[in-house]
């Protein structure tokens, strides 16, 4: 009843991130009041009928008045010591010097009680150098990356405040920021990029600023958030929002989800450079006052530190899929936290995963189902059913394709956004996910659903994961690329591939016509993944694109894959991604048998970076034909480490007018191990590298 009272007069509680904080504290006066009167009540009946008149008089006409007075004076002079107490959210939009005492810790470094903090006084001071900094420069639009979490923080809140442009991307290779950098778009970041500014460097020379500086405000509604995403198609996309929907997108999250992160301290494996892990990973944990981790998570050994404190996971799928790997008997690995919340998107989280992660970390985790264009839609735990339920401010319709459509505060236009996901929606307004528009093709005048044929292959029992693809040359026809699970290696360990083929082929013939049943197979240790752990389709397009030259090359030498390196002990899976005169780009596994590991070291194996700098010359010399001898190097930064059963992306670009070849290892979420510019000897080269 108190509380009821409590949002009459003030209706900024509803949806508060101490609503129901608020709501408890109003439940227990409510529960004191109650008492006392059920008490005074009991006492004033007494006088009536065992006291004299006049203490009768007394009692009610004076001493009850004072019990009550004494009482509402002291809930008065408590609830201003609660209200001090309540959490309050702080968004970027409203912040003030004054927001939060200056020894409250917003980031902290590895595992909380470690010790190395970052506070609201160090937030303000840093905001302010960068201020100072960008405000020299006169540039309107910045691209920014960082990895450390707590410079992105800082860089992205001085940008705000300096009403500049902001140009978010995980993609820091050298051709793609040579493609998204217009004229005059300047570069923070705290990685090793040519004509860049650096956010360590600029940190630590700018000078401390003046204390009474007072930070400008930052006026939401004229915010330019530029989103470079590689969307579902895998094309590279840029998506223009603004700090208002994303600051509306955290008050709804943190009005459901407040409690479970002001009880626990935020980590994250997501790059805070896509919607999800910006929202999840910074700007919720700054709104709600919760500490987050300074570096993202990269390896699922981590987890076996974050045993001091409870802690909020930020993920995805892919990256639950190896934890669960590298928690399982064998391994001898355990990953159990302390009571954690997890939050997954990204990718629907298969339910046989989610009930591994449950086992192994000890929470099933918490779907959020969204998009870059239209934030969060829904959410489901899938132990409680596989139906998705829509935010309380989203309005879920289909279209007359059968695609939803969403209207929502996070999207401005009124007609609100098409997905490209077809959905049946529930009578409760739930809904299931059916796959994509884009997955129904047409061939010989037959309508086929990719994700159908998907699924009946998981079903097989020999399949962990399966992408099937349209393909045409001459005619129209289905290719499947499979990623066997332990039985089906088992299965098929040591048969050769067309025998493989023909059991798969049998056994959708049991459910499929002709037409329908895959003519081309590719079997793959895994997907290559975007960093929200998506399949990248387009890769995976391309290993059929060069299947024909590749079962050529197979049935000459069938025991060597094509641009393989037989004398490399160890290295496995080579596949060629993509090949041009002047570049190439390989996919390849390091096994535990690889020669280079062969003592680095002993208890931690892990690929050394001289072997890294062999690998890129070996293979410059294979697909350039360059004959090149080393001359020296440039630029070498060695980022991440390779470890054994790391599967890795090598690009190799040459410039044979000057003499050089850039190298850039990487991982399948995009995590960059190494990048470096070698130079080669004139003398010693071919024409290709003059």
């Amino acid at each position: 009843m108190i509380f009821r009272f409590a949002v009459l007069w003030d209706k900024t509680l509803r949806g508060a991130l101490a609503e129901k904080r608020v709501e408890a504290y109003c439940r227990k006066v409510t529960l004191v009041w109650c008492l006392f009167f059920i008490i005074n009540g009991g006492i004033a009946a007494a006088t009536v009928f065992f006291a004299s008149d006049v203490l009768w008089s007394l009692y009610n006409g004076g001493i009850s008045y004072i019990f009550i007075g004494i009482l509402f004076g002291g809930e008065l002079m408590v609830r201003k010591r609660v209200d001090k107490k309540m959490p309050r959210a702080v968004p970027l939009s409203r912040m003030s010097p004054d927001s939060r005492p200056v020894d409250t810790i917003l980031c902290y470094d590895g595992t909380f009680t470690g010790g190395s903090y970052k506070t609201w006084g160090d937030f303000l001071a840093d905001t302010a150098r960068l201020r100072r900094f960008i405000g020299t420069q006169g540039v309107e639009k910045w691209i920014l990356h960082a990895e450390d979490c707590w410079f992105f923080l800082a860089a992205f809140t001085a940008l705000l405040q300096c009403k500049k442009q902001i140009l978010l991307t995980a993609n820091i290779s050298e051709e793609y920021i040579a493609e998204i950098r217009l004229s005059g778009t300047g570069v923070l970041t705290d990685q090793d990029m040519a004509d860049s500014f650096s956010l360590p460097t600029l940190l630590a020379s700018v000078g401390d600023p003046v204390p009474p500086e007072s930070p400008p405000a930052i006026n939401r509604d004229e915010t330019v958030l530029m989103m470079y995403t590689s969307g579902t198609t895998g094309k590279p996309k840029v998506v223009q929002q603004r700090l208002t929907e994303f600051e509306i997108d955290n008050a709804f999250i943190l009005s459901k989800w407040g409690e479970e992160f002001l009880s626990r301290k935020v980590c994250s494996t997501v790059s805070q450079h896509h919607i999800y892990g910006l929202l999840f990973s910074i700007l919720l944990p700054f709104t709600a006052g919760v500490p987050f981790r300074r570096f993202r998570i990269k390896y699922p050994e981590e987890l076996e530190t974050l045993t001091d404190d409870t802690y909020m996971i930020i993920t995805v799928p892919a990256f639950l899929k190896r934890a669960v790997e590298a928690a399982e008997p064998e391994t001898k690995r355990s990953f159990r936290l302390r009571s954690p919340w997890i939050f997954t998107s990204g990718g629907v989280l298969d339910p046989d995963t989610a009930r591994k992660t449950d086992e192994v970390l000890g929470f099933w985790p918490l779907e959020v189902y969204g998009s870059t264009e239209t934030s969060g839609i829904a959410f489901r735990q899938s132990k409680n059913g596989l139906a998705w339920t829509p935010f309380d401010n989203a309005h879920i319709t289909l279209n007359e394709s059968g695609c939803l459509v969403i209207r929502s505060p996070y999207i401005k236009d009124p007609a609100g956004f098409t997905t490209g996901d077809l959905a049946e929606i529930l009578p409760d307004g739930c809904f299931f996910l059916q796959g994509r528009a884009d997955s129904i093709v047409k061939i010989e005048e037959k309508r086929i659903s990719l994700p159908e044929v998907e699924n009946r292959l998981l079903q097989s029992g020999l399949v962990a994961d399966a992408s099937v693809l349209a393909m045409a040359d001459k005619r129209q026809y289905l290719a499947a690329a499979l990623v066997l699970n332990p039985a089906g290696i088992e299965k098929f360990r040591n048969t050769e591939k067309y025998l493989i083929n023909h059991y798969f082929r049998e056994y959708l013939s049991r459910f499929f016509e002709p037409v329908v049943i895959p003519r081309r197979w590719r079997y793959l240790d895994a997907f290559p993944m975007d960093p929200q752990g998506k399949k990248k389709r387009d890769e995976i397009q391309a290993l059929f694109a060069r299947q024909e030259s590749a079962e050529s090359a197979e049935a000459v030498e069938p025991a060597t894959e094509p641009g393989a390196l037989p004398s490399i002990h160890g290295l496995s899976c080579l596949r060629v991604l993509d090949q041009t005169d002047t570049s190439v780009t390989l996919e390849f596994e390091f096994s535990l048998e690889l020669d280079y590991f062969d003592g680095h070291f002993p208890e931690f194996k892990l690929l050394p970076a001289v072997a890294q700098l062999e690998l890129a010359v070996r293979f410059a010399d294979r697909y350039f034909a360059t004959g090149i001898t080393l001359a020296g190097t440039k630029r070498l930064k060695f980022s991440a480490m390779i470890r054994p059963g790391s599967r890795v992306f090598l690009k190799l670009r040459q410039d044979p007018k000057k003499g050089t070849l850039h190298f850039t290892f990487t991982g399948p979420d995009d995590t960059i191990y190494s990048t470096g510019l070698l130079l080669f000897s004139k003398a010693d080269s071919r024409e290709t590298v003059p």
